[in-house]
This record gives structure tokens, sequence and C-alpha cells, in this order.
């Protein structure tokens, strides 16, 4: 028995109970028992940047991002609901229309987080005028790819780089529409940075922003982690859940 049921503490999301420990956010507690709540910018490695605003539920009738709410015994959370489900749409058909995401041409089509979750919420379509900003493509690096072009500024990879690698090479700068990633380097590009393809930072973006040279096509269209899995299934969003993160 884990110390999560041993607790013997819980929460009801969408009318099922989840054992939750003291301390736990909502998303926290959801995640550690396969429950899906949709996300772009949470790790279960990372503390949580709340920017994305996927994790939006119901927690008590209040809205709140479950990835920073923490969770309460007795506590009655709605996440699948048609209201949310909704405006969950409304924010991908945001970020799709905000970058230049062409999914048919994207090497990471099939692995890609954003475009798996916008098939989970049913989008058929950007319903926005597409703003198609001209971003550049650094391919300094000898063994990494930034595409400017599909970030969504989750901020994974400024957390990954700063708090598992110890190097800080990622950051977001501006604000607004000017919002954007920005590599620490002398000349600003990735080449210069102290980025390595071994690092945390360089596997964890979750789209096609940050991607490694020369494997793009590795695994064939038909066989990546969405042609196989939806999203919604336990443990499907990221590769795996951290070593200390204890299973029911």
């Amino acid at each position: 028995m884990s110390r999560y049921t041993a607790s013997g503490l819980s929460f009801l999301l969408d009318g099922e109970e989840v054992p939750m420990a003291p301390g736990d956010t909502v998303l926290q507690a959801a995640h550690r028992v396969g429950r899906y709540i949709p996300h772009l910018c949470w790790h279960p490695g990372l503390p949580a940047h709340g920017s994305c605003r996927l994790c939006m539920v119901n927690f008590n009738g209040r809205p709140v991002s479950a990835c920073t709410a923490l969770a309460a015994p007795g506590a009655v959370v709605e996440c699948q609901t048609p209201a949310l489900q909704a405006e969950r749409r409304t924010l991908l058909q945001m970020l799709f229309v905000e970058g230049n995401h062409f999914c048919p041409s994207c090497e990471r089509s099939g692995n890609c987080l954003l475009q798996a979750t916008a098939y989970q919420h049913e989008m058929a379509g950007p319903h926005f005028e597409e703003f198609y900003p001209g971003r550049p493509v650094d391919a300094s690096h000898p063994d990494m790819l930034l595409d400017h072009n599909r970030c969504i500024l989750c901020g994974l990879c400024v957390r990954a780089s700063e708090l598992l690698d110890g190097k800080s090479v990622f950051a977001i700068a501006g604000h607004g529409t000017r919002c954007h990633l920005v590599v620490d380097s002398p000349s600003g590009q990735l080449g210069d940075s102290a980025l390595s393809v071994h690092d945390q930072a360089a596997g964890i973006c979750p789209v096609g922003a940050l991607m490694p040279k020369r494997v793009g096509f590795r695994d064939p269209i038909g066989q990546r982690r969405y042609d196989l899995h939806r999203v919604d299934e336990p443990h499907s969003q990221e590769a795996a859940p951290p070593a200390d993160e204890e299973t029911p």
C-alpha cells in the first residue's frame, strides 16, 4: 500500500474517488492514479507553471487550475463538463492560430501533445483567423533544432534546463504577442549555448519546437505514441512518470 492510499484521504473527480496525500495538487493526485486532466505546460517532474490553463477544473464550484490548486479531502472536482471542454477547445484553437502548426508536414505529428489534445477535444478547425507569424528556425546546434514557429511557450524546456540540467539555457522574454523563447548564449543561437542533446530539456518539448536532428522520422507514421494511444490513456502525456513518484 502506498502512502497515498494509506493516508485515507481522497476527493471526488467527476464522481470517482481519487486518493491523495497532504500537499498534493489536484493534477498530481489525478495523474498518479491515471486520471486524465488535460494539460500542456505541466510535467510530473517539474514545478507547476499554470500558464496553459487547459487543466482548469471546477473545485467545489470554483474554477481553478488543477496543476496549482491543492487537493482537499472531500472536495468535489469537475473536469469533463461540456462547458470546460468547450473552453479548452477554444484555448487550443487560439494556440494553433498564434503559431505556425502545420501538422501534416511536422516531424512531431503523431507524437505531439498539442495535436493529440486537439483531437481529444474534437477540434475540427482553427475557428479564428491564423496569424501566420514570421518566426526564425534556429538550426545552428549540431544535434538539436529550435523552431520558434511551433513553440507554445509552455516553459517546460525553461524549467527543465534550470532545475534538472542546471544550465538555464532557455528563458521566456517579452509580453503579449511579443512573448517568445530566448536562448542564453553569446549569439542568442542554440549552437552557441550549453545545451546537450542528452539534457532533460532537450527531450521535454510537448510539441515540435525543440527536436533532435536526424531522428525525425525514425518512428513511421502510424506507429507513433498518439497513433497507438489516446491522450487520455494513463501516462500517455509524458514519456514516463518520475522515478520517485509512487503508484498506488
